[in-house]
């Protein structure tokens, strides 16, 4: 039996149909690309349909972004952001907090950092913006020494005291955890750390401090910002679903922000 539904339930079925949109959103492996997965499955019953988009490296998101291949990014804090606008004048905005990630120090050969000998290979984000935080890491755990007024980029020419004769190979920050073999230790970036089989709780020997101004940020063009897709698309992960989605997979190893 044909069932004829009424004018204004139809209209209504047309409207919500019509408001359903469609995004992409870059991401990095790891942490930041299961994440935004979770925040699809919230997005989607309210008519925000995000696909996925996996970038292998910190450099190309901001230009598919800036390209209009994706509508918005979730992988980087705001001082890398800021860097990349500066060196290749992308028109970005942040319109909102995500996740904090501290960087761990990771190693094949040693258990701790007592045990790097003089002249021992370390390994850090050959990014201006990670590099430095690789820097202000190993600052932060009395391993060196860096010039103060290098601010949030120091890089090795900055380093003031290094009584370790410590050496520093800068290698792109993807290529670090299979990179391990070839170096006494490494900084690595949670997300790749994660997307590489290492657990930062159990394999790091040591951890950056939590208190860091290295918040992750969402991502869209400059004039965007007001779309309502944005306020769909931040206030999905902003979700008690997601929060205990991180707090549940992650056990204190991803922080949220909000």
């Amino acid at each position: 039996m044909l069932r004829l539904i009424p004018l204004a339930a139809s209209l209504a079925l047309i409207a919500g149909m019509a408001t359903a949109e469609d995004i992409k959103v870059g991401v990095s492996p790891g942490e930041h690309a299961e994440i935004m997965e979770e925040v699809a499955k919230v997005a989607a019953p309210k008519g925000l349909n995000i696909k996925v988009v996996e970038f292998s490296d910190y450099v190309v998101p901001n230009q598919a972004l800036a390209d209009g291949d994706i509508e918005a990014n979730s992988f980087q804090h705001k001082p890398y952001l800021d860097n990349q606008m500066k060196d290749r004048g992308f028109d970005l905005a942040v319109v909102g907090t995500t996740i904090t990630t501290p960087m761990g120090v990771y190693s094949d050969k040693i258990k701790s950092l007592d045990a790097l000998k003089s002249g021992d290979t370390v390994g850090i984000p050959n990014d201006p913006t990670n590099g430095g935080r690789a820097l202000l890491v190993l600052q932060q755990l009395g391993e060196i020494k860096v010039d103060a007024g290098a601010g949030l980029k120091p890089t090795v020419l900055d380093i003031t005291e290094n009584p370790k004769d410590l050496k520093f190979r800068e290698l792109d920050a993807a290529q670090l955890p299979r990179s391990l073999a070839d170096l006494t230790a490494a900084l690595i970036n949670t997300n790749y750390a994660i997307a590489s089989g290492l657990n930062p709780k159990t394999d790091a020997i040591a951890m950056e401090s939590a208190e860091n101004p290295y918040v992750n940020v969402i991502v869209v063009k400059n004039g965007d910002q007001d779309k309502p897709w944005v306020k769909q698309l931040v206030e999905s992960y902003h979700s008690p679903e997601v929060k205990k989605f991180i707090e549940d997979k992650y056990h204190g190893t991803v922080l949220t922000s909000w």
